[in-house]
């Protein structure tokens, strides 16, 4: 088996659709009306309330909880152009534990969504903070010889 997409059933795909192009650039590869695939794998659904999977959800009230998980070496960017249209966000850029800038925000049917710097962008910025090979090894967890390879030391 292999993994396809990512199906988000959304309460309205116009707004929707205009979330994921206009605030986080995935462009549209396929429109269906009520059903969008973008880029990346992820795909917006706006189910109708007649459909088995809406039946069935409600029939089980079960609520699930996943989050869509981005990265882009400018994080900063980003986080401006999403802040400045007024979306809820689950908190601000923050360094996780193990040295990555994170933040989190919600789309509009509240699915929560992350975007983080890449590997490459947080260790390289950890070893300009002047840690060495072995204490961004310690601190994130990546071994030692992937992180001397993303320092090319």
């Amino acid at each position: 088996m292999k993994l396809h997409s990512i199906a988000l059933f959304v309460k309205d795909i116009e707004k929707s659709k205009e979330f994921y192009t206009n605030l986080l650039n995935l462009s549209i590869e396929h429109d269906f009306g009520k059903n969008v695939i973008l880029s990346n794998g992820v795909t917006i659904w706006e189910i109708q309330e007649s459909h088995i999977i809406s039946k069935e959800l409600e029939t089980a009230n079960r609520s699930n909880r996943f989050e869509l998980y981005f990265e882009d070496e400018n994080i900063d960017s980003i986080y401006s152009k999403l802040e400045q249209s007024k979306i809820l966000f689950l908190h601000g850029i923050h360094a996780e534990p193990w040295g990555q800038r994170t933040f989190r925000f919600f789309d509009p049917d509240n699915h929560l969504i992350e975007v983080g710097e890449p590997l490459e962008v947080f260790v390289t910025n950890m070893h300009k903070q002047g840690l060495s090979a072995d204490q961004i090894s310690t601190k994130s967890g990546i071994p030692i010889a992937t992180v001397n390879r993303l320092l090319n030391t």
